[in-house]
């Protein structure tokens, strides 16, 4: 992945096509449910870390800290 900060919903469509898995392919692989894969690439803001773990393993990849600008986040 060429841009390191690509929301998690971007992340997840674009890896999914690249590997040419419906939503519900996806859902199944992972083992949750197609409400949560949809949820997930609609950007929903409160999701299971556990459950997107079991999802972004798929990809070789895993939820992390990610460093922000604080004066951004306190505008």
């Amino acid at each position: 992945m060429e841009n390191q900060n690509i929301s998690l919903s971007a992340y997840l469509k674009e890896e999914r096509r690249k590997t040419g898995l419906t939503q519900v392919e996806l859902a199944k692989k992972a083992g949750v449910g197609l409400r949560f894969v949809r949820e997930m690439e609609q950007g929903k803001k409160t999701l299971r870390m556990d459950k997107v773990n079991q999802v972004l393993v798929l990809f070789g990849s895993q939820l992390g800290v990610v460093p922000m600008n604080r004066e951004e986040w306190f505008e």
